[in-house]
């Protein structure tokens, strides 16, 4: 039997085996074919472009009311500003990226790129929130003056914004990865802007300054939380970890139901961006049944069960062609 198949995805060349035949699924992989791009990233790529505006634009109003109010709260949301504008502008990148072409060196394209972006984006607050734990304990031990109403009028503006910004993100939904990190990051500068409210009505009515810093604090132990969430996120994608809802056995089972269909080995699930699902497979196909036919059933079965929409079938005949390394699922 032979077994062709595309040495890469802009390439397509025949390789032959001494067992079965490989199917993809109908998918052409050349640079003008299949593109595996996300169905939201027209989308995902406006949200962030206007929010990275937003958050960019505000940010020097927030350094400079820190600055002259003296409050570590608003400076702590700027830095924050700061780190979100620095990542939604490398999450704009990663769309914008993503938009290129398959080539010979990347055959799946850019799209990884914004799960990196992701996950960049996740370790940034945490050196946010690291930096924000550090300034409030200098400032509980070394208490300076701070200007309550400027703190106020700063930080009641500062909530608009990212009201806004946070409802760009939410609006029509924000599955992608870095969506969901810039969401994060705005959430966090919106409980940056409640703490920094709620800080100068303290210091307006009792003149207690070291609600500053602890309700600073208090705000960088909400966004490790959140960061934690991202990064596991997109780290377990880098990681090629296999995606929720997913597993070897279920896949197994589920393709085992296929009419011709006698046996499933070497299934491995993960995923290329948060959207997109991959799982390559080898079966073993009855010698009456078509291959064609049964690889396009298995690829139905794919979608259907699993919502993976590009899988990689590698077809045998006669059993398993990997001798002892043919663990059933």
């Amino acid at each position: 039997m032979t077994h062709t198949h595309p040495q890469d995805h802009g390439d397509h060349k025949e390789h032959v085996h001494d067992h079965g035949s490989h199917g993809h699924g109908g998918h052409d992989h050349g640079p003008g074919g299949h593109s595996h791009a996300p169905t939201v990233t027209a989308d995902s790529e406006r949200k962030v472009f206007w929010v990275m505006l937003l958050t960019g634009g505000f940010m020097l109003a927030e350094v400079a009311g820190g600055l002259i109010s003296g409050s570590l709260a608003l400076l702590a949301d700027a830095g924050h500003m700061l780190t979100d504008f620095a990542s939604l502008a490398l999450a704009w990148l990663a769309f914008r990226f993503a938009r290129r072409p398959a080539d010979a060196q990347r055959s799946y394209g850019w799209h990884r790129f914004e799960v990196l972006a992701a996950f960049v984006n996740g370790l940034s607050l945490f050196v946010i929130a690291a930096w924000i734990v550090v300034e409030a304990a200098q400032r509980l031990f070394e208490p300076i003056e701070v200007l309550g109403g400027t703190m106020l009028v700063v930080a009641a503006a500062g909530f608009l914004v990212n009201v806004v910004a946070f409802w760009i993100l939410n609006r029509g939904g924000g599955e992608n990865l870095n969506v969901q990190g810039a969401a994060i990051h705005v959430m966090g500068d919106l409980l940056g802007s409640v703490g920094a409210i709620a800080a100068a009505l303290v210091i307006m009515w009792t003149g207690w300054t070291p609600i500053d810093p602890i309700l600073s604090a208090v705000v960088a132990l909400l966004i490790l939380r959140s960061a934690w969430k991202v990064t596991k996120a997109s780290g377990h994608i880098l990681l090629e970890g296999t995606p929720d809802g997913i597993d070897a056995a279920r896949v197994g089972a589920a393709v085992r139901t296929v009419p011709g269909v006698l046996d499933v080995h070497h299934v491995h699930a993960w995923s290329l961006t948060g959207e997109r699902r991959m799982v390559t497979l080898h079966a073993v196909v009855d010698d009456a049944a078509n291959q064609n036919e049964a690889v396009a059933a298995i690829n139905r079965t794919l979608k259907e069960r699993f919502g993976i929409d590009h899988a990689t079938v590698q077809v045998e005949r006669d059993g398993c062609a990997h001798g002892e390394d043919c663990r059933p699922y």
